[in-house]
């Protein structure tokens, strides 16, 4: 991958440029924040024409290396204020690593509220006006594209939320099977494509594949190893994927219940992974299903409904916890209607879900009313006001309601994981300069890496001056970003041993002499430009390391746990220090 390609969207003109030596060691989400942090005024409006979407697949998508279709979207978040990456599965990345692009920087606004469709293949790229998109979901949209191209490319869209610039407006990358499933969620960035009036990218790599190494045979020698490892140890996420996490997370008693007012659900058992899986089974879905090509964990899965028709394919345990026991509801197919809706409208279903949460509490509907649930998806449908105030994320939804008690970080919804028994969970939240983002780095309690960690990770006495978990968030925090980087999924594992797995790659690919030490700088390095540009923004949320006041003060039930770790203790998360690398 040598070649960046700018879309010009002001005059609708393209250029290639020869990708400078400075990003030869960057890709993914290295390379959309330093593109970023270079070219985007850290004050400039995120929906307006100074802001930028860079689109980056990673250093080893394309190749033969297990899980490494990994595509990232970044940008300055319309709902954070900070600088933002947000990445997702499907077909998309390899397509475009293999037509020998390094990244796609969209610039500018076009003069007239046209819709475009970016069209990329071998012979080039095309900017292809596409009015008759407008207000359809991305299942039609995807299907209108590939009737009219061909079922070979690979699609990137928006839907209505996008167009319409809500502030958590997703962006949908088609899956195996054509079904765009796939969502980079967080951060608002489909609002960002579509102000720059794009509605969909399309890919098609036409059988080419400008994919070099230095040494070819033991690259996949090397790829064939890990994924035979992979295969063995990742059993249970191919059997259940991340929905496995629900009785887990549920019996550590930090399962998000009822607005984050309970660790632990009375329904969490019809909701488990167990519970999907017998369902999927039954109606002839799918288990063990993979997004993309070389994907050996395959923890996606598809869901149907009692007719064994199509309703979804990826419900995955964000999805299941913030739609479901959050907001006090038991039923898989309810929630599998809701993320279908989420993924077709193109809007982060995090947010999503603890935005109606937020007005359960409120009183504006009961918990566990799934009748009150589909009116207000009704009316974010419908673009009416509230419909409007709900498509803008948990934070304006708190804001527009006089609500103090509202589960965000630098203007984002939470993840599934209540900080008050999973504390290192919870240092991430605060910490991580993209807001609390589910993929930052999770610290469940046990072994996680090579940090031994107490059984509880809820009975840590920062008080005391215990700083493992902060240590262990840092930690997780680069090594994902490295993970990022590469185009690797996450699901594959971060520990220092995988950064010398990766490194022995990125080697034998490129002809380096690389280690993990040296990959761990990297992400060092990244987590560092992004803290940068987000103190040059300045906004209210982009620099407050810090979890809202409830989580402090609020005893969660049943275990009466409390966020206790202090600011001072957080602080030395990014203090890069010999001493506190592994």
């Amino acid at each position: 991958m040598t070649k960046i390609l700018r879309v010009k969207m002001t005059k609708l003109e393209m250029c290639e440029e020869n990708a400078a030596e400075k990003y030869s060691l960057l890709g993914g989400r290295g390379l959309t924040s330093k593109i970023i942090s270079e070219e985007v005024d850290p004050k400039c409006q995120p929906l307006g024409k100074y802001n930028k979407i860079v689109i980056a697949p990673g250093l080893l998508t394309g190749t033969s290396a297990p899980c490494s279709g990994r595509l990232s979207f970044g940008g300055k978040s319309p709902l954070t204020g900070t600088i933002k990456e947000a990445n997702a599965g499907g077909t998309a990345s390899q397509k475009i690593a293999k037509l020998g692009y390094k990244a796609i920087i969209i610039e500018g606004m076009p003069e007239q509220s046209n819709l475009y469709v970016l069209k990329i293949n071998f012979g080039g790229a095309q900017i292809v006006e596409a009015n008759e998109l407008r207000g359809l979901g991305t299942y039609d949209t995807v299907k209108a594209l590939r009737d009219k191209y061909g079922n070979n490319y690979s699609v990137i869209c928006i839907g209505p939320a996008g167009e319409n610039k809500l502030l958590a407006a997703s962006i949908a990358v088609t899956n195996m099977e054509g079904q765009p499933s796939r969502h980079a969620g967080r951060g608002g960035l489909g609002a960002v494509l579509g102000s720059k009036g794009i509605k969909a990218i399309i890919a098609v790599d036409d059988g080419q594949d400008q994919i070099a190494y230095a040494n070819e045979k033991e690259f996949k020698e090397q790829a064939k190893s890990l994924a035979k490892s992979l295969v063995e140890t990742k059993q249970v996420m191919t059997m259940y994927g991340t929905s496995c996490l629900v009785n887990i997370v549920n019996s550590l008693k930090g399962l998000p219940t009822y607005n984050f007012r309970r660790g632990d659900f009375e329904g969490a058992e019809k909701i488990s992974g167990e519970s999907l899986k017998r369902k999927i089974e039954e109606r002839n879905g799918k288990t063990g299903h993979p997004c993309h090509p070389g994907c050996v964990i395959r923890c996606s899965n598809v869901y149907n409904d009692e007719k064994g028709e199509y309703i979804t394919s990826g419900l995955e345990y964000e999805t299941i916890a913030l739609t479901g026991s959050n907001c006090g509801i038991d039923d898989l197919d309810v929630i599998a209607k809701i993320d279908r809706f989420c993924d077709d409208f193109g809007i982060d279903t995090m947010d999503t879900g603890v935005s109606i949460g937020i007005l359960m509490e409120f009183g504006m509907l009961n918990f566990g009313d799934t009748n009150g649930v589909f009116k207000l998806l009704n009316e974010i449908k419908l673009l009416t006001p509230l419909g409007r105030v709900l498509g803008c994320g948990a934070d304006i939804t708190g804001k527009v309601f006089g609500i103090s008690r509202v589960p965000t970080v630098k203007g984002q919804a939470i993840s599934a994981y209540d900080p008050r028994t999973l504390k290192g969970t919870g240092i991430t939240y605060a910490t991580s300069p993209m807001g609390a983002d589910h993929t930052a780095g999770v610290c469940l309690p046990g072994k996680v890496g090579y940090r031994e960690e107490t059984k509880d990770s809820s009975k840590i006495n920062y008080a005391g001056g215990d700083k493992k978990q902060v240590a262990l968030s840092s930690d997780l925090q680069v090594m994902i970003s490295v993970c990022d980087s590469l185009g690797i999924c996450i699901m594959v594992g971060v520990s220092p041993n995988m950064m010398e797995v990766f490194a022995a790659l990125m080697n034998k690919r490129f002809g380096l002499s690389v280690n993990g030490k040296d990959l761990i700088k990297l992400g060092q390095d990244m987590l560092l430009t992004e803290i940068s540009f987000n103190r040059a923004a300045s906004t209210n949320n982009s620099t407050k390391d810090d979890l809202p006041e409830f989580f402090r003060e609020e005893k969660l039930e049943p275990n009466g746990n409390v966020f206790d770790v202090l600011v001072s203790d957080m602080g030395e998360v990014f203090n890069f220090s010999p001493e506190n690398s592994y």
